[in-house]
């Protein structure tokens, strides 16, 4: 309970005390986005990695010279808690922004911060404001800040971390309408944290591993029709891998 109450005090305060340098922010970001991107997307990395110290997360990195450093990229991953948000933003280069829920952009302060390191909010209900998401999406990126998508479209809540839920293809389009490298992203061990013992936080070892980029549009013709179910593959692939290493793999 101790790590709960550290992580939750962090958070609060970090909304709190930071409403001015929020303001300053918003007024700052009129004149030179780019800087004001970059400040933000610093101060919410420091404060993440605070709350993954309270929480005790060790964090192994895997694959990460294979991102290319001088472009944006569309980084694919497996999602099983709110915590693959944290090590997400904590261990990539450069400017990059995750698509979130459009719930979230309800929750004040929060949303606030979300928008100034580039989130993306998505109404999963409604396709013509999906495509306004994908759409901003792909300037995004050319404009230089990567996107991070979870393709499963929710937390994947199954006990066996292979069991990955079917990816949405039209999340691949950004990467496919851009021409941007598609990352895959494998994350094993931020379930541990939080989700499997809710409301308690325990300390676990994560490891994030980074696969081989690649273009769609230099798929074989079969996988460029089903970009999403491509790259599933990848990241189960790099997901066995791992759990094989950690002896956690059984059964298979």
């Amino acid at each position: 309970m101790i790590r709960f109450i550290l992580v939750a005090a962090s958070v609060i305060f970090y909304l709190i005390l930071s409403i001015p340098v929020l303001i300053f922010e918003n007024m700052s970001g009129k004149k030179n986005l780019r800087a004001s991107d970059e400040r933000s997307i610093s101060n919410v990395r420091w404060i993440f990695k605070i709350i993954l110290f309270f929480a005790g997360v060790k964090i192994t990195v895997k694959g990460k010279e294979k991102i290319p450093v001088d472009q944006a990229v569309l980084y694919v991953g497996n999602h099983r808690s709110y915590f693959d948000i944290l090590v997400g933003y904590t261990t990539v280069p450069g400017l990059v922004g995750f698509v979130a829920k459009k719930e979230m952009e309800k929750i004040p302060l929060l949303s606030g911060w979300m928008k100034h390191v580039n989130c993306l909010f998505l109404d999963r209900k409604n396709v013509k404001e999906g495509l306004k998401t994908i759409l901003q999406g792909i300037e995004q990126v050319k404009n230089g800040v990567s996107v991070w998508i979870f393709p499963e479209g929710t937390r994947n809540t199954n006990d066996d971390i292979m069991e990955l839920l079917p990816f949405k293809e039209g999340s691949l389009k950004i990467a496919e309408r851009s021409g941007c490298p598609v990352v895959p992203v494998a994350i094993t061990g931020t379930a541990e944290v939080f989700e499997k013992h809710l409301p308690f936080i325990r300390s676990s070892k994560v490891t994030i591993e980074f696969g081989e980029p690649f273009l769609v549009k230099e798929l074989e013709p079969e996988s460029k029709k089903f970009p999403g179910a491509y790259v599933k593959k990848q990241i189960e692939s790099m997901l066995e891998e791992e759990l094989s290493l950690q002896g956690k793999l059984t059964g298979r």
